[in-house]
């Protein structure tokens, strides 16, 4: 059974990526300091603020003696990734051992950041300008609307009511990996398909910012100025409106981009146009693990293995046959039940039982999500047993010898197949073996030299 597993990556692994040169030019940016700063791990973030004002290196035995002696794993971690982002640089000294020193445009930035307070990145424009704004609720709803569409434009255009102006070359950039066709056929979900919709929100979200920064360099756009721009973008306030004429062409078509995505609204007024971040852009600068925020559910699973989802969302419906049969829909219900084969069929294209029962968890609906456990136990039980009947065998592509002429020729051939590593199976008393694939031709050369 394919184990194939995508992982979204935050904005920093991607800030991480990138080339030393281009990353100290980032941190030139005094928002993108303060980006790297929220999204650390405590004990890194604990590291930095200590050092905001040391000049001097401080010894790795200094810096150890700042954690407590059972967080050592901790310290590791904490320091390997301030490394790999250039916060900290490393050097070495007979005398001292190895020392660290804080980035120097870093630390200027945090500085200032601690004693003059962050500063927006562009103001709001004044309500007597703009048009009646959305409420909080209005504009979560045109995200979660914005998102869902893309989302069923992304595996199945067929299903959708509206369009989004994304460029069908750019939904191909988006498609690449998680859909696959061959010939004329329609496209269909690949494996990494599979799991992208089973990812919450947040996830998805950091796949497709991903793959669409990853293209940038194609459309003659530097990676790094997108970076820059989409994490100025998560300090802005929820819900204000900023004007259209603060931004660069690349800003202005980057935001036209990401409307389709759901992350900001824009409207138009008499004189002037502008936009309107959502939740799901300023979530960016926060850490995948932070933004995860509990959202509405909207699954209830009974002991039955029936499933009662009160949506009328058709992504939902899509994302629900993904591992059980829907029975039969309502205007805002869909019935569906877990069945062993619903399930066999899920787990042959690449789903686990884990990402199973993590979706049904994490969209749990209201009345059952404060339950421990949101979904019964017979069912999760269940689910695991029914993927584990799966791996009991495990198909590996063999040859079979036999009516071998004497048994030193046999015994030899054992002891080839067993130094190679290809043996498989034995059996003295009738002079038989089983070997794979992998030292068939090996095994072949022996015995001729043999005869």
């Amino acid at each position: 059974m394919p184990q194939v597993r995508i992982i979204a990556k935050n904005f920093m692994d991607m800030v991480a990526a990138l080339p030393a040169m281009k990353l100290d030019r980032l941190y030139q940016n005094a928002f993108i300091c303060e980006a790297i700063l929220r999204s650390l791990q405590p004990l890194a973030k604990k590291y930095v603020i200590q050092m905001c004002y040391i000049e001097e290196p401080i010894t790795s035995k200094s810096l150890e003696e700042w954690v407590l002696p059972g967080g050592f794993s901790k310290h590791k971690v904490a320091i390997d990734r301030l490394l790999q982002l250039r916060i900290f640089s490393e050097s070495f000294d007979r005398t001292t051992g190895t020392s660290y020193r804080m980035n120097a445009t870093f630390q200027i930035n945090l500085q200032k950041l601690i004693t003059c307070g962050a500063i927006l990145p562009r103001e709001p424009m004044p309500s007597n300008i703009t048009i009646r704004l959305p409420s909080s609720q209005e504009l979560e709803t045109y995200a979660l609307q914005q998102w869902e569409c893309f989302l069923l434009q992304l595996i199945n255009s067929a299903q959708v009511e509206r369009m989004t102006n994304i460029s069908p070359s750019m939904m191909r950039i988006f498609q690449r990996g998680l859909l696959t066709q061959r010939d004329k056929e329609t496209p269909r979900l690949t494996e990494s398909g599979f799991q992208f919709l089973l990812m919450d929100t947040n996830a998805q979200l950091w796949y497709i910012i991903r793959e669409y920064i990853s293209n940038s360099e194609e459309i003659g756009v530097d990676p790094e100025d997108l970076i820059s721009f989409m994490l100025e973008l998560s300090f802005h306030e929820t819900g204000q409106a900023y004007n259209m004429n603060t931004l660069d062409e690349i800003q202005r078509n980057t935001i036209k981009d990401l409307e389709d995505l759901g992350l900001v609204k824009l409207q138009q007024g008499r004189k002037e146009s502008w936009f309107i971040p959502t939740k799901l852009a300023t979530n960016l600068s926060v850490s995948l693990t932070d933004s995860s925020s509990r959202k509405e559910g909207f699954v209830m699973v009974e002991t039955n293995f029936r499933m009662y989802a009160y949506s009328s969302s058709k992504l939902h419906t899509e994302i629900l046959r993904l591992f059980s049969r829907v029975e039969y829909q309502l205007p805002n219900l869909i019935v569906a039940s877990i069945t062993k084969e619903s399930l066999y069929n899920a787990f042959e294209n690449g789903i686990t039982a884990e990402q199973i029962i993590s979706f049904l968890q994490q969209n749990a609906h209201a009345r059952v999500a404060e339950r421990v456990p949101s979904v019964p136990e017979n069912v999760t039980d269940q689910i695991r047993l029914w993927e584990s009947d799966l791996n009991r065998v495990e198909m590996t592509p063999a040859h079979f010898y036999d009516e071998f002429p004497s048994r030193d020729v046999y015994e030899a051939a054992c002891d080839f197949a067993r130094e190679c590593g290809g043996l498989l199976w034995e059996d003295s008393k009738k002079m038989r073996l089983v070997v794979n694939t992998e030292v068939h031709l090996q095994m072949r050369e022996h015995l001729r030299r043999q005869k």
